[in-house]
């Protein structure tokens, strides 16, 4: 089928119980799914997110962040994403170009003209078909990412949950603009809703996608 499809939001925003359960639900239809991250999703990837999450490189500078953002999504592109969805599968990812503009474009306020640009090289041109931002209250995000990072131990993964509030803010509002840009791609959801009603909405915009690629939904090699 080639389906590319991207998950993004603050953190807390519960990108990875929506991305299993609609692995679950491409399961049952039997069509062939691969789960990936960024930064992340291959060896030199996950490498590179070591040192991108450690809470110990406080001093890293904004450029050295965005170029091993785009280092490590070369490599996961050429290595992971290009391959699977060249085979005809559906590839779900958690958070791909839209977070480098939200973080490091927003965030960091870094330009985003160079951004786009760097984004545009890293991933080959690819796009996501559709983008579900799952979005809430950066506080409320962020209660939720620090909570779950000492249930299982991630606090060596959060240099960004311990930025201030108002870093997180600006993300936020950097994905909404995103989204106002590009409605018809980027697709808001309230995760106030709940859970199951989150997956449901998902659920139906991702039927519509399998639709009109009925024809495709054959061949994976």
């Amino acid at each position: 089928m080639s389906l590319f499809i991207t998950f993004e939001g603050v953190e807390g925003s519960g990108k990875t119980t929506q991305i299993q359960r609609l692995k679950k639900y491409f399961n049952r239809k039997g069509i062939p799914c691969k789960v990936t991250r960024e930064p992340g999703g291959c060896p030199i990837g996950e490498e590179a997110r070591k040192i991108l999450l450690n809470p110990d490189h406080r001093e890293m500078v904004p450029t050295s962040e965005l170029l091993l953002y785009e280092a490590a999504r070369a490599q996961h592109v050429k290595e992971v994403i290009k391959p699977f969805l060249k085979k005809g599968g559906v590839v779900l990812c958690d958070r791909f170009s839209d977070a480098t503009l939200a973080y490091q474009g927003y965030g960091r306020r870094i330009d985003l003209k160079w951004i786009e640009r760097l984004n545009h090289l890293s991933s080959q041109g690819i796009r996501p078909d559709v983008t579900f931002l799952l979005d809430c209250p950066s506080d409320v995000g962020l209660k939720r990412a620090l909570q779950r990072n000492r249930t299982l131990k991630q606090e060596r993964e959060e240099r960004f949950e311990r930025e201030e509030i108002q870093f997180h803010q600006r993300v936020r509002k950097g994905y909404l603009a995103i989204a106002k840009k590009e409605p018809h791609r980027v697709r808001v959801i309230d995760t106030r809703e709940g859970e199951d009603k989150v997956f449901e909405r998902i659920r139906k915009i991702v039927d519509d996608l399998i639709g009109s690629k009925g024809s495709r939904i054959q061949g994976f090699k």
